[in-house]
């Protein structure tokens, strides 16, 4: 094996190493033995490997995979009186190795050390072209942090910069399925005996392993797009690669957009999951064709198909179209077929015919729609300047040009025909200026006129002699009607971007307000009010049993009151100034007509409007339904419970006092104390059944009185045990005596906790009697009731907390099938929870879990490794405490 190079030598320029990353979904799926084994392969193959820091958490199978690896040396680094070891960096440097082996890319270095992160120790290593094989757990990722931390309750100190790990050459996830790695976990693979319950039901859990495991994927097939794209652009490849479909489907923003949605949807499913994008191209000019109500209701039909929305800016519709679907590495797009007649496609070709033929290897489907029939209305353009303005051209022209050709003649023989020329050609620009196309024009030809007539020999006749003459005065005619042209353009150019940028803020207004009220629907109302400086705005909905007709307008009994803002509201939509409808509603204004330019505007918020109605239709139903429902299936169940459950413990009690009462028989005195005994076992069974029946009366009815105080687990769960029947026979217990205390009712507590071990003893096999564990975990108390019974398939797990549900049962003599409900809904009337788990190996994990009261004293978390940071914590909340207690 090669020495490396001392350090004291020049070194020669050398390239930057090469990042090899194995990126795990948890702890404990094998990252690190995979560094290991591939350090061996290389090893094997001739590369000089060292190890310069590995943490093998006293697991056998890495600590073994570690033998016949050079190991670099630790350094020692003294924190606050206390020791740690950490990689020895400027010893790897001067051992100089090919490839070098760094444990935990995410791990913070003791405050002492030469840098921070242990990943910047890495960046050193590479930039001395020393190849680094490291590990990381998809939870260190910085843009990853916050979801893990809301996912698992466990918030993550020590991250890593995504944009590290993304320049790395080479990254590998190391996968394992959750019941996999909780096996693992059970077998003690993972972490000490006296930690794996706490770990199996805190951090690895199902749900956990699942959230994080596809985090990981997503966050890796991000990278693998990344390396895609970047491949592409550097081979300047701009052909679709069908790597992964994608379907576009291009919007105009008119009412046809709907089919393509749906056509471009089921294109996608036929796809295996393909990807589905809609993209509408807005015009850079400022020519305004899409319909924001159509928009809207398109890019809300988009998101519930589980597709995405774009806009995206462009003045050449196919090129932009064409563009954003090479973007995207789309390999199909959807178009609308062309509504405009055929003498219209003769002069030119449309935006379906020129993105087909320029598609290239992009497959184009051009769907036929109802607008196809109807054909594209035609637009009339408003004036771009108000009546008062052209009004004021048109003044100018009449009254600038005669004082114009007074003056002008007093000077005529002083000034030359072109001088003459550029004055009325500048008076032109100014009519043009004040009021725009039409004065301009009439200007033009009046000075044309004018000029001929006044000042183009021979003089006062309307003819000209010499051929330049009539060259100038038709240059000036048309150069003024082109200044004209252009300036009355932009004034419509200015208005109309004044008016969509006007649009635009109302529509994010909008949907603003909408978002932060409460009560979504009088928001928007109030908001179209406020807008358009309307005294009221009425929402009317049409009755279901009234038919359409010409008559509706005036005919209040046709319409229901929906909302309404301001002053009286309008009951028929003829009571407004203007209506805008919906569907079967119906948005009534009242102040002053609506001007034919907002139209658009309030159509929005009219198809707003009617999915806020009809998303508090829905809640109102629901709530109306939901009790109805419960209390016509509790009634039920309460009527079977009684007829079956109640009357066995009843009967049970009658018999045995019955047979004491019988005068010709004589009972020896251990035959009276047995029937004795099974009338006093059945009138407290019954005693049981009926004080569960009202306590879960009272649950459900919020009257249930509680006294909450501090309340030790540690003393509840033994006491809870010795109310079971033969106290408790076999259950284990596996309780701290250092749990912190809970808020909680003590006698509820009990109750609810007998009631669930009772169950768990109930299915426990006579070898394998129930556990009772308890641990805190992220503020919150956890108890585990572990049973290894049959178990309860996932799928019935919110059945067995129903009332009067025994799951499995074949006898009436078990209870009414309180128990779980009732413990369920004392644990949370006390703030806690109550959740059921698959035990490994078999069998049905209670979890009770309840708020910790504030603890005195904060210890490592039982469910994760403890980091540096964590003894650095522990290092200087002690030296605070010896400081102020010497204050």
């Amino acid at each position: 094996m090669s020495q490396g190079r001392p350090r004291g030598e020049e070194q020669p320029v050398t390239a930057r190493g090469q990042l090899r990353v194995y990126l795990g979904a948890a702890p404990g799926v094998g990252k690190t033995y995979k560094m290991l084994d591939e350090g061996h392969r290389r090893r094997d193959r001739g590369t000089d490997v060292v190890v310069g820091y590995v943490e093998c958490h006293g697991r056998k199978h890495t600590e073994a995979l570690v033998a016949g690896l050079e190991v670099a040396p630790r350094k020692t680094v003294t924190y606050r009186g206390a020791t740690f070891t950490e990689m020895d960096l400027d010893a790897v440097l001067a051992r100089r190795p090919r490839v070098a082996l760094v444990d935990e890319l995410a791990h913070t270095n003791v405050p002492g050390s030469g840098n921070a992160k242990r990943w910047q120790d890495v960046q050193q290593l590479l930039d001395a072209g020393i190849d680094v094989i490291t590990t990381l757990n998809i939870q260190h990722l910085e843009s990853l942090n916050d979801v893990v931390a809301q996912i698992t309750r466990v918030p993550q100190r020590e991250t890593v910069p995504d944009e590290v790990v993304r320049r790395a050459e080479q990254i590998e996830l190391v996968d394992m399925t959750p019941e996999a790695l909780r096996r693992r976990l059970a077998h003690g693979n993972v972490y000490a005996p006296d930690k794996i319950d706490a770990a199996l039901g805190n951090y690895f859990r199902v749900g956990n392993l699942t959230a994080l495991r596809e985090l990981a994927l997503l966050w890796l097939a991000d990278k693998v797009d990344d390396q895609l794209d970047r491949y592409r652009a550097e081979h300047h490849i701009d052909t679709t690669w069908e790597t992964r479909e994608r379907v576009v489907v291009a919007l105009t923003g008119g009412p046809e957009g709907d089919t393509l949605i749906r056509r471009a949807a089921r294109i996608a499913d036929r796809s295996k999951g393909a990807d589905l994008l809609a993209v509408h191209v807005a015009r850079s000019d400022g020519l305004a064709g899409a319909d924001p109500a159509h928009l809207a209701r398109q890019r809300a039909l988009v998101e519930s198909l589980g597709g995405t929305y774009h806009q995206v800016v462009g003045t050449d519709i196919p090129a932009a179209l064409l563009e954003f679907a090479r973007g995207v590495n789309a390999t199909q797009l959807v178009l609308g077929a062309s509504r405009r007649g055929r003498l219209a496609q003769l002069f030119s070709p449309g935006v379906a015919v020129t993105t087909t033929a320029e598609s290239g290897p992009i497959d184009v489907h051009l769907v036929t729609h109802e607008e196809v029939k109807r054909g594209r209305a035609r637009i009339t353009a408003a004036g771009g300047l108000a009546p008062i303005r052209r009004w004021a051209g048109f003044a100018l022209a009449a009254l600038g040009l005669p004082a114009l050709t007074v003056g002008l003649t007093q000077v005529r023989g002083h000034l030359s025909l072109p001088s003459d020329i550029l004055l009325y050609l500048a008076a032109v620009v100014a009519v043009a200026l004040v009021g725009g196309l039409y004065p301009a024009l009439i200007a033009a030809v009046a000075g044309f006129l004018l000029l001929n007539w006044y000042f183009t020999p021979p003089i006062h006749q309307w003819t000209i002699a010499e051929r330049e003459n009539i060259l100038a005065l038709a240059v000036f005619l048309l150069v003024a009607g082109g200044v004209s042209t252009v300036v009355d353009l932009a004034a419509r150019r200015t208005r109309d971007a004044a008016r969509a940028r006007a649009e635009a803020e109302t529509l994010s207004t909008l949907a603003g307000s909408v978002l932060r009220g409460t009560r979504p629907l009088p928001a928007l109302l109030d908001r179209l009010r406020e807008t358009f400086q309307l005294t009221g705005v009425t929402l009317l909905e049409r009755r279901e049993d009234i038919a359409s007709g010409p008559d509706l307008q005036h005919d209040p009994a046709a319409w229901r009151l929906a909302a309404a803002v301001g002053d009286q509201p309008c009951l028929t939509p003829a009571q407004g100034d203007a209506d805008v409808s919906v569907g079967d509603v119906c948005l009534v204004l009242r102040g002053h007509p609506l001007a034919a330019a907002d139209r658009r505007v309030v159509e929005a918020f009219a198809a707003q409007a009617a999915v806020a109605l009809r998303q508090e239709r829905l809640a109102e139903q629901a709530a109306a339904v939901g009790p109805l429902a419960e209390v016509d299936r509790l009634r039920t169940a309460l009527l079977s419970a009684v007829s079956h459950d109640l009357r066995t413990p009843l009967a049970s009690a009658k018999a045995a006092v019955d047979g004491l009462r019988i005068p010709d028989v004589e009972f020896s005195d251990a035959d009276r104390d047995e029937l004795l005994a099974t009338a006093g076992e059945s009138l407290e069974r019954l005693s049981r059944l009926v004080e569960n029946l009202l306590d879960m009366s009272r649950l459900q009815a919020g009257v249930l009185a509680m006294a909450p105080q501090l309340t030790s687990l540690a003393e509840a769960i033994p006491l809870a045990v010795d109310d079971l029947a033969d106290g408790g026979h076999g259950v284990r217990i596996r309780v701290p005596d250092d749990l912190p205390e809970v808020h909680a009712d003590p006698a509820l507590l009990e109750r609810a906790l007998a009631n669930v071990l009772a169950n768990a003893l109930r299915y426990s096999p006579p070898d394998q009697p129930p556990l009772v564990t308890a641990s805190e975990y992220a503020g919150q108390l956890e108890v585990r009731i572990i049973d290894h019974g049959p178990g309860v398939p996932a799928a019935d797990w919110d059945r067995i907390f129903l009332p009067f549900q025994r799951l499995g049962d074949r006898d009436n003599a078990t209870g009414v099938g309180l128990g779980l409900a009732l413990s369920r809904g004392l644990i949370e009337a006390m703030g806690g929870t109550l959740t059921p788990e698959t035990t490994p190996g078999g069998g049905l994990t209670m979890v009770i879990s309840l708020p910790a009261a504030p603890p005195t004293d904060d210890g490592p978390d039982q469910a994760t490794e403890p980091t540096i940071l964590d003894h650095i914590d522990r290092i200087d909340g002690r030296r605070d405490g010896e400081q102020g207690a010497r204050v």
